[in-house]
């Protein structure tokens, strides 16, 4: 069964960062790769950060049921394809979505087995001086972005893990640990477990 395993931080926090570690060292795991109407910035590709695309064509996705869920945000619209996960499940790999709290809320609704792990920064004026340090938005986007951060983190409680992004290799392991603990759970190792138990003519024993 495939799992999945959905990450949510405010801007600026370091996930993309602590994802493409993820996604480095870990085997049989895919990146679904989200839809948006917002233009691209600094160096972002198509296909590789995100998929790029008009409203009118992200509308039609939605209206034909091809997103696992979509928000609006900033006004633009963000949303996971239905077919990444169609194509983690024929593969037989687990899949990673990078999604904000709004998009984690509508998924876990639809996928209650999906693992959720939600990112902070260390604190408010770390989480400013990153925003800042990118060179990518001006005051008023920093500041928006930080009343935005502020209004995500009220929702933490509603994940299954918090992390900490407070030195960036401690983080990636922690995150590392916390996927790979995930993949061992019982209900997610049945596939491996049962030809070892028949190895050893051990019945399989229900919850």
């Amino acid at each position: 069964m495939s799992m999945v395993f959905i990450i949510s931080a405010p801007s600026g926090s370091g996930k993309s960062t602590l994802v493409e570690r993820l996604l480095a060292t870990v085997e049989d795991v895919d990146f679904s790769i989200s839809y948006t109407t917002r233009p691209p910035r600094g160096g972002e590709k198509d296909g590789e950060h995100y998929r790029f695309v008009d409203r009118q064509t992200f509308e039609a996705m939605r209206d034909r049921g091809e997103l696992l869920e979509w928000a609006e945000v900033f006004g633009n619209y963000y949303g996971t394809p239905r077919s990444a996960l169609d194509r983690a499940r024929k593969a037989g790999h687990d899949l990673v979505l990078d999604i904000d709290v709004q998009g984690a809320a509508q998924l876990k609704k639809q996928l209650p087995e999906a693992v959720t792990v939600f990112i902070l920064p260390p604190s408010r004026h770390e989480l400013e001086n990153r925003l800042r340090s990118r060179s990518l938005d001006d005051e008023a986007v920093i500041a928006r972005r930080l009343r935005d951060a502020s209004k995500e983190i009220r929702n933490y409680a509603a994940y299954d893990y918090i992390l900490v992004n407070d030195q960036l290799d401690r983080a990636a392991e922690k995150l590392k640990a916390i996927f790979l603990a995930e993949r061992c759970r019982k209900q997610r190792a049945e596939g491996i477990i049962q030809p070892i138990l028949q190895s050893f003519e051990v019945e399989r024993k229900d919850d």
